[in-house]
C-alpha cells in the first residue's frame, strides 16, 4: 500500500515538472517565432513642458519635438481658452486639465468640442510645429519643412493623428495656460498615465521684453488671464508680469517646499538662461529625466539652434530659429528701458528669489554684462 502511495506521488511529480517544461518551452519557441521578435510593449511616458509664454517654450518644445521616439503637441489649451465663453484662467483650468487628459491617451475625440465641424489636422494650433504629424503614420510622406508639411500633411479629421500618436513611447504636450500645479494632481494620480512634469522658467526682465515685441498676438490671452481687469494698456504689462511670476512661485512652493508624495521624482525646474549657456548639457539632464536617449541627430539640431548668427526678434510669435541662445538670454539688458526693469523687479521679488535671479540697483548694474546676474543652481533644490 505504501509503495503504491510513493509510486503515485512521485509520478504526480514528473508530471508537473513535465508540464512546466512544457510551457517554458513552449512560450520560448513562440517569442523567437513571432514577427520580428518584437518585445512586449513598454508604459508610454507623458510629458508635460509646462511655462508661460515668451520664456523659451517653443524652442524646448522642439527639442522634444525632434526627438524620433516623441509625438507632440503644442499648446492644446489654446483650444480651449479661444473656444470657451468663459472669462478666466481659473475657470477654464479644468477644462485644460481634461483635455491633456484625452490627448495623452491618445484620445483626439475630445478635440470636437472645439474645433470646427468639417476638422482637418490643421485645425490644431500650430500643428506643423509637430515632427510626428509631418511624418507617417500621420502623413504619407517625411516632410522636410513646413511648406512641404502644409501641402502634403492636412490631411481630414483627425484618425491619423490618433494613429501616430499610439505609435510613439513618449507623449509630450507643451502648455502655457496652467498656473498652479493642483489641478493636475487627478492626472498624477491616475494610474494610466505616467507623468513628468518639466517646469520652464525665465528671467522676469527677459520675459517682459519678449512680451511686448509679441504684445498684439498675446492680447487675447493677455485678458483671459487677467480675468478680464480693466486698466490701462501701460499698467496691464506689468500686472500680467505679476501674475506669471506668482504662479510660478505656486508651483515652485508646490513641488519643490512642499510636494505631495505622489509628486516625487516626476517634476523637474527648468531655468531657460541654464539652457543656453550649456544647451547639449541641460537637454540631456532633460532626456534623462523623461526617459529619452540624447542621439546624434539631436545633438547636431541644438547645436546649430543655439549657435546661429541671430540676435535678435523673429516675425512669428512662435517661430524658432537659429540664434545665439547666451545673447538672446541677456537681449533684455541692453533693450529694456530701466525703468520698466524696476517695475517688473518688484512685480516678481518673490520669483526672482526662489528661482536665482540677481536684481540690478540701476542703470550702470544693467548695463555692465560682464555681471552675472544668474546665481548657480546648487543652492537651488532644483529637482528630487
Amino acid at each position: 500500500m505504501n509503495f503504491c502511495y510513493r509510486a503515485n506521488l512521485n509520478t504526480m511529480l514528473m508530471l508537473v515538472l513535465l508540464l512546466g517544461g512544457t510551457v517554458i518551452m513552449s512560450y520560448s519557441w513562440y517569442l523567437h517565432q513571432s514577427p520580428h521578435n518584437t518585445p512586449l510593449p513598454q508604459r508610454k511616458v507623458h510629458v508635460l513642458l509646462l511655462s508661460s509664454w515668451r520664456s523659451g517654450s517653443s524652442f524646448l518644445g522642439q527639442v522634444f519635438s525632434q526627438h524620433a521616439s516623441v509625438f507632440y503637441l503644442m499648446e492644446p489649451g489654446w483650444h480651449v481658452w479661444t473656444r470657451v465663453q468663459k472669462s478666466g484662467a481659473r475657470l477654464l483650468r479644468m477644462a485644460v486639465r481634461d483635455c491633456l487628459r484625452s490627448l495623452y491617451q491618445c484620445d483626439f475625440s475630445v478635440m470636437d468640442a472645439y474645433l470646427p465641424e468639417d476638422h482637418r489636422v490643421s485645425s490644431l494650433f500650430m500643428w506643423y510645429e509637430s515632427r510626428a504629424l509631418c511624418s507617417p503614420p500621420a502623413c504619407n510622406i517625411t516632410a522636410t519643412n513646413e511648406t512641404q508639411c502644409r501641402q502634403k500633411c492636412d490631411a481630414r479629421g483627425l484618425q491619423r493623428a490618433e494613429q501616430a500618436c499610439s505609435t510613439y513611447s513618449h507623449v509630450v504636450l507643451k502648455e502655457t495656460r496652467l498656473f498652479e500645479l493642483e489641478s493636475l494632481y487627478p492626472l498624477l494620480q491616475d494610474p494610466n498615465l505616467d507623468l513628468r512634469i518639466v517646469h520652464l522658467v525665465r528671467d522676469p526682465r527677459a520675459v517682459m521684453r519678449s512680451r511686448a515685441e509679441s504684445a498684439k498676438s498675446l492680447e487675447k490671452d493677455t485678458a483671459t488671464a487677467l480675468e478680464q481687469q480693466n486698466m490701462t494698456k501701460f499698467e496691464v504689462q506689468f500686472k500680467v508680469m505679476q501674475e506669471i511670476c506668482r504662479s510660478h512661485v505656486r508651483i515652485y512652493e508646490t513641488a519643490i517646499l512642499k510636494p505631495p508624495p505622489f509628486l516625487k521624482g516626476r517634476y523637474r525646474l527648468v531655468r531657460y538662461e541654464d539652457v543656453a549657456r550649456n544647451p547639449l548639457k541641460e537637454v540631456r539632464d532633460i532626456y534623462d529625466f523623461v526617459g529619452l536617449k540624447m542621439t546624434p541627430e539631436m545633438s547636431d539640431w541644438i547645436y546649430q539652434k543655439t549657435h546661429g548668427k541671430g540676435k535678435g526678434t523673429v516675425k512669428e510669435a512662435f517661430q524658432v530659429v537659429s540664434r545665439n541662445a547666451t545673447q538672446v538670454s541677456e537681449a533684455w539688458r541692453t533693450m529694456l528701458p530701466h525703468f520698466k526693469v524696476k517695475r517688473v523687479q518688484k512685480a516678481c521679488k518673490e520669483a526672482m528669489s526662489l528661482l536665482g535671479y540677481r536684481t540690478v540697483r540701476n542703470i550702470k548694474e544693467q548695463n555692465k554684462l560682464d555681471v552675472d546676474l544668474l546665481v548657480p543652481r546648487e543652492p537651488h533644490q532644483f529637482k528630487w
